[in-house]
């Protein structure tokens, strides 16, 4: 299904084919000028210095060749050689009769599909999310949906941080807290053979009583600072990292209550946000692969010994500056971070085979990986430029920092979503709405509108860059904000609800009013929307898409009634108004927002 940007891009094409100038100037563009044209070509100005002549007689030419194109109610000449497009109405009912009938209203797919893994997410064991975890999570999923949508093969994984140093710091905190644990513990390291279902039954039951995960969001700050003033401490940590990765019964057991108490809390908070996982791996499932790795690794000669240390070296000629190299095995003996992910990549390789892998992480990491990806390359484990980093700004409070609690801790990710209920169900009361729904209809409605301000603040900007996030703009129904959407989705089902009670029906649509040609030009821009996205990787596309789109539907709502249209036309507006209401829900459904029935 071609959309008429461009059907018209090649009947342009043709038409400077036609008069002996490349067709690639016959590019189509939506007009600058909406209330002179719906499309615009501006290829005569280059065509003019290929062709030394005058772009205005070309342009002319060139619309002579279009002139009786059923697809064009108007094509003339303007300015210094610009060719303004005005589509049929004949065109323009065509399309959204098309739209109407398509399940994927308009929206095209991929010519050749593509196994792509998508990592976002990344959050640690041990540790409550934050803030800082929301724009991963927000934006991997949306670019997870985007990509399946178009029509790739995807899986998202979590990867989580769970096998690293962090893990020997909070090992040796609660050691230090807790002596009876740290008994405990010293008496399973020294257990061979393994350890009895009932010990470590006991030994769990322990951990559990006396370690919580707010016990280990207090102890990590203290001890991650500690070890960075106190190298004796330091060194420990490093050396309970070795030990645990060398599955020493006692850490290896309390490490699996830290990762036990950490997945109940981050369940809670990706299923709060709509966000879901194919595959919850961390770094610990690429433990097994981390000594065969380093083996391959010196065999193909590419491990150096630095200082204790073994390296891979990343930095390439004609850098603008030098990239440190990969360090691979600490002087302790324990694998790195760089590490995990090196055999990560390894293991996507091996269980997936993907064509291509998306990493949806803070772009002040962009040196991080770009080190991985380079010992990636090297090794042979992924193919040039099938790694990719996404990174994303911060997202900031209203004082231009990044978002903070009152105290100016880290704000948990868990409160600001309860924050964000709590102003949703204010906004509901406020704009009266909500008033016939029953308390636990309501409490969803609530907590829909809350995810939509949530998402949407973050995913209609470009996620490159940072934001400022305040909540009592991002909560209005009113604006550009996830609410609006919602509120106007559900307009549109009400509608809609009251037509089938009527008895009345949807049927073709056609278009003689100015709001109806906004709203089908609307729904045209669809694919391009999706096609930009895609391949800026930027949701910020679809999320303006599906803003104007409410916007339209808004406007073609108050100048064009439907239910008391006479019949032909009342079937033509229900079958746009239904049209729209699949469009934008398609939109919200790949931004991970889902809009209520009724409020």
């Amino acid at each position: 299904m071609s959309d008429l940007k461009r059907g018209l891009g090649e009947a342009v094409a043709a038409a400077f084919a036609a008069v002996g100038l490349p067709p690639a100037l016959g590019r189509v563009t939506p007009s600058d000028r909406p209330d002179l044209a719906d499309f615009q070509c501006n290829g005569a100005l280059p065509a003019a210095k290929v062709a030394k002549r005058d772009p205005r007689e070309i342009a002319t030419e060139v619309v002579a060749k279009l002139a009786g194109d059923p697809q064009l109610a108007l094509v003339e000449t303007a300015g210094l050689g610009f060719i303004n497009m005005r589509v049929s109405d004949a065109a323009l009912a065509a399309r959204a009769n098309a739209i109407a009938a398509d399940a994927r209203a308009g929206a095209g797919m991929v010519e050749t599909a593509r196994k792509v893994m998508v990592d976002y997410g990344g959050p640690n064991v041990a540790k409550p999310m934050h803030v800082g975890h929301l724009r991963a999570s927000i934006i991997g999923e949306a670019i997870k949906r985007l990509y399946r949508f178009r029509g790739d093969e995807v899986l998202g994984d979590a990867h989580f941080g769970d096998w690293g140093y962090q893990m020997g710091l909070l090992i040796g905190a609660v050691m230090d807290e807790h002596p009876d644990i740290a008994g405990r513990l010293a008496a399973l390291n020294a257990r061979t053979g393994g350890i009895p279902a009932q010990e470590t039954a006991d030994a769990l039951a322990l951990f559990s009583e006396r370690v919580s995960l707010a016990d280990l969001d207090r102890l990590y700050p203290a001890a991650a600072a500690k070890g960075k003033e106190d190298p004796a401490y330091r060194d420990r940590a490093r050396k309970l990292t070795a030990d645990l990765q060398e599955r020493t019964p006692g850490y290896f057991l309390l490490w699996r209550h830290f990762a036990n108490v950490t997945r109940v809390a981050l369940e809670r908070d990706f299923h709060a946000l709509g966000v879901d996982f194919d595959l919850w791996k961390g770094e610990s499932d690429v433990e097994d692969l981390i000594d065969p790795m380093v083996a391959e690794l010196d065999a193909k000669g590419l491990l150096e010994d630095d200082q204790g240390a073994r390296i891979v070296r990343v930095a390439r000629q004609g850098d603008k500056r030098e990239l440190p190299p990969l360090l691979v095995v600490s002087s302790e003996g324990s694998a790195m971070y760089g590490t995990t992910d090196l055999a990560t990549i390894l293991d996507r390789r091996q269980s997936f085979g993907p064509d291509l892998i998306l990493y949806v992480v803070d772009q002040r990491q962009a040196d991080h990986f770009e080190i991985v990806y380079r010992a990636a390359y090297l090794a042979g484990y992924a193919a040039e430029g099938s790694l990719e980093h996404i990174g994303f700004g911060t997202m900031n409070g209203t004082d231009g920092k990044p978002f903070k609690t009152r105290e100016g801790g880290v704000l948990k990710l868990n409160d600001l979503i309860e924050m964000t209920r709590g102003k949703a169900r204010e906004r509901l009361r406020e704009a009266d709405l909500g008033a016939e729904l029953d308390p636990d209809t309501f409490e969803a409605t609530a907590h829909k509108v809350a995810v939509a301000a949530l998402k949407f603040a973050d995913l209609s900007n470009f996620r490159g860059t940072s934001y400022v996030f305040d909540l009592d703009r991002f909560s209005s129904f009113e604006g550009k904000t996830g609410p609006y959407l919602l509120y106007q989705a559900v307009r549109v089902k009400s509608v809609l609800r009251r037509a089938a009670e009527e008895g009345f029906t949807a049927g073709p649509i056609s278009v003689t009013e100015q709001a109806e040609r906004d709203l089908v030009l609307l729904l045209d821009a669809f694919d391009q929307a999706l096609v930009d996205a895609y391949d800026k990787k930027a949701p910020n596309f679809i999320a303006e898409h599906a803003y104007k789109l409410a916007q339209g539907f808004s406007k073609f709502y108050a100048a064009c009634p439907i239910l008391p249209a006479e019949p032909p036309v009342r079937a033509s507006r229900l079958a746009l108004a239904q049209a729209s209401l699949k469009q934008l829900e398609l939109a919200l459904d790949i931004l991970g927002v889902e809009a209520p029935e009724r409020m």
